[in-house]
């Protein structure tokens, strides 16, 4: 069976393949509907991608001290010359580029010859740049974040037209204790990109980034680790295993690490069911199974709480918000906590980790950290934070057009463009 996550199978001449995705893309900006003939996993890309203008470039969204300031103090400073060692003959031979971005899509390195940069340039691939799907369309390092998977874009499956000449591949880069994304590292160059070594050569330069971070910054023994924000489903971390939770059981999970002293069977009922829902036998099988996942170790009873050291994602937000670091608390949070779950107690909470994490981002009035926040799912339609964003960025910074149009778009959306208090900061 082919590798989906390959742009061209064994023989096929790219050439004549350029040329039928190319007639796939002009069809589907036209019908919105792209052709079987287009891999599946570009198809999506491209249904996420539809309102782009596929003419344009994406927007240059930190720069200079910003920039700097943002890399320096971003996890995968500490594998650049790990990237730099297993990459960097690539990036000097005058045919391909290396680039490491983050989570969000924002490249933080691009790094090759000075005439291959000059050529990516033209395009915005740049350091500061977003490349994620929402700003950029199909692309190895945007769409191997949206999937998080690895993945090769070969010319025209991208989505906007003046990156069409190029290939790349990209692998998505993972925090090795509590699996959060970091980011991902690409591989960009011409059509003869466009074979299994390319991708190969990504993944597992991917998988050596995360053992360095493994061993620069070891496991516990006896610490489990939960990772519950931006994703429907936790996975815990324990003894070097790997359990990833049904929903019912990550929601105990998430509200008994909420509640370290503990909660009786009824306070877990009205968190998890409801006022006018409680299953009292449905809840005790919950936990009985939730403690054979776990481990008796793990669950207590009597009131139900959690034994030993168990760290979570959403705790680390709620601890360094209490510590007045705002910057730590936004590189902790990689979305909203269990986003699918309705359950009164993680809505709740998942409410209130927003709220605070929202309002130590407006009070500290930094444009980095507003761009951050902007480019989270709970951000991205926050009008308040845009407004802020655009007030906080100098007059020629190059995010600011793009804050000014977000402001435009949100005030249409919510019927607040009679409302002046609500008005786009003057330029």
């Amino acid at each position: 069976m082919a590798d989906p996550w390959l742009a061209l199978e064994f023989g096929v001449d790219p050439a004549e393949r350029i040329a039928q995705v190319g007639a796939a893309h002009e069809a589907f900006l036209a019908a919105g509907a792209a052709p079987h003939r287009v891999r599946e996993v570009v198809r999506r890309s491209w249904e996420r991608s539809a309102r782009l203008d596929p003419e344009a470039t994406p927007p240059v969204d930190l720069t200079d001290d910003a920039l700097a300031a943002y890399r320096a103090a971003h996890p995968l400073v500490r594998v650049l010359p790990l990237f730099r060692d297993l990459l960097g003959g690539i990036a000097q031979d005058g045919a391909h580029l290396m680039a490491v971005c983050d989570a969000y899509g924002r490249l933080l390195w691009v790094e090759g010859h000075p005439g291959v940069l000059r050529h990516a340039e033209r395009m915005n691939f740049v350091p500061g740049a977003l490349w994620d799907e929402r700003h950029a369309g199909t692309n190895a390092p945007g769409t191997a974040l949206a999937v998080d998977h690895s993945v090769q874009i070969f010319a025209t499956e991208h989505f906007s037209r003046p990156v069409q000449r190029w290939t790349c591949a990209a692998a998505p880069i993972h925090d090795p204790v509590t699996g959060r994304l970091l980011g991902a590292v690409d591989i960009t160059g011409g059509d003869h990109l466009a074979n299994p070594q390319s991708l190969a050569l990504v993944r597992a330069t991917a998988r050596a980034a995360e053992a360095h971070l493994a061993t620069d910054r070891p496991v516990e023994p006896g610490v489990a680790t939960v990772t519950a924000l931006g994703r429907d489903e936790a996975e815990l971390r324990v003894d070097g295993r790997r359990i990833r939770l049904g929903r019912r059981h990550s929601e105990l999970l998430v509200l008994l690490l909420h509640h370290p002293e503990g909660r009786t069977g009824e306070q877990l009922g009205l968190d998890l069911y409801g006022d006018d829902r409680l299953h009292p036998v449905t809840l005790r099988a919950e936990l009985s199974r939730l403690r054979r996942v776990l481990g008796p170790e793990l669950l207590d009873s009597r009131p139900y709480r959690l034994r030993g050291t168990v760290r979570a994602d959403f705790t680390t937000v709620a601890d360094r918000l209490d510590q007045g670091d705002p910057a730590g608390a936004l590189d902790a949070y990689s979305g909203p906590l269990l986003p699918g779950s309705d359950a009164p107690g993680v809505t709740r909470l998942r409410r209130l980790i927003d709220g605070q994490l929202r309002a130590a981002v407006l009070a500290a009035a930094d444009p980095a950290l507003l761009a951050a926040w902007t480019a989270t799912p709970a951000g991205a339609d926050d009008l308040t934070a845009w407004q802020a964003l655009a007030r906080a960025l100098p007059a020629g910074a190059p995010r600011r057009p793009l804050a000014l149009a977000r402001i435009d778009q949100l005030l249409g959306e919510y019927d607040l463009t009679s409302a002046t208090s609500l008005q786009r900061p003057r330029n």
